[in-house]
C-alpha cells in the first residue's frame, strides 16, 4: 500500500499558491485520490470526475457534423479534455488554462490523465486567461491562427456563475461577453459549461438571449462523505 498522503508539487501564481496531492483514502479502496487545490480551496478532486465527463459528453452530442475543431477552458485533472477526445469526430482539440503550472503538470505527467492528452496528436495546450480569449476580437482561442471560429467550447473554470475564483471573471457570465465569446463558434456550434450549483434560472436568462436550444442537465454522482447522491449541472446552448 502507498502512502497516505503525498504533496506532489506547490507553485506560487498571479491568483495564490496551487497544489497538487495525492491521498488514499482506505474506507474507499486501493486508489489514488488526486486533489488541486488553490490556497486553501479545492478546485479538483479525481473522487469526484462524472460531471467533467459529461460536460464534453453532453456538449458534443448537441453538435451535428464531422471534423469538429474544440476549445476546453479549464484543464483542472483532465477529465473534460480526455472525454471530448474519445470522441472520434474530434479533429483538434485546444486546451486553456491560466495556471502554466497546471499545464506542466500533465505535460511531465505527474497527473494520471497528463499520458493520454500527451499522446493524442488531436490534443494542444494553451497557456493564456481563458476569459480573456473568449472576448478578443483580434485573436480568439488559437495563438497560430487569429479568428478561427470552433464546433463546441467547453468551459469549467468557476464552480458556478455565481461562485467565481475570482471576483474579475462575473463579467463573463453575462449577455455581453457570452454574445462576444459565441462569435468564434461556428453556425451550430455548442457553448457548455459545467456547475456545481443547482439549475440558475437568472443565469439560464442569459443563456436563452444568446443562445438556441438551452439546456441544463443535471448530473448525478455519489458522494462517499456524503453517503448520498449530489448533483452538478451541465447547461449547454447551441448557436443559431
Amino acid at each position: 500500500m502507498g502512502l497516505l498522503f503525498e504533496e506532489i508539487d506547490i507553485q506560487p501564481s498571479a491568483i495564490g499558491e496551487i497544489s497538487l496531492r495525492r491521498r488514499r483514502i482506505p474506507a474507499l479502496g486501493d486508489r489514488d485520490i488526486y486533489e488541486v487545490k488553490l490556497g486553501e480551496e479545492f478546485l479538483m478532486s479525481s473522487m469526484f470526475y462524472e460531471a467533467e465527463i459529461a460536460l464534453a459528453d453532453l456538449g458534443l452530442a448537441a453538435v451535428a457534423g464531422e471534423s469538429l475543431d474544440v476549445v476546453v477552458g479549464g484543464l483542472g485533472l483532465g477529465y473534460t479534455a480526455v472525454a471530448a477526445l474519445r470522441d472520434e469526430r474530434v479533429r483538434e482539440l485546444l486546451i486553456v488554462d491560466y495556471l502554466d503550472t497546471v499545464i506542466r503538470w500533465h505535460q511531465q505527467e505527474k497527473v494520471p490523465l497528463g499520458k493520454e492528452l500527451n499522446a493524442d496528436p488531436r490534443s494542444h495546450y494553451v497557456h493564456g486567461s481563458f476569459f480573456d480569449l473568449a472576448v478578443d476580437e483580434g485573436s480568439g482561442f488559437d495563438p497560430q491562427q487569429p479568428g478561427r471560429l470552433f464546433d463546441a467550447i467547453l468551459l469549467d473554470i468557476d464552480h458556478s456563475p455565481r461562485a467565481l475564483l475570482h471576483r474579475s471573471n462575473a463579467s463573463f457570465y453575462t449577455v455581453e461577453n457570452l454574445t462576444l465569446m459565441s462569435r468564434q463558434l461556428k453556425a451550430g456550434g455548442v457553448f457548455a459549461l459545467w456547475s456545481q450549483d443547482p439549475p440558475d434560472a437568472e443565469f439560464m436568462q442569459v443563456m436563452e438571449t444568446v443562445f438556441n436550444h438551452n439546456a441544463a442537465h443535471v448530473v448525478p454522482f455519489f458522494n462517499p462523505f456524503q453517503n448520498g447522491e449530489a448533483t452538478n449541472t451541465i447547461y449547454v446552448g447551441v448557436k443559431a
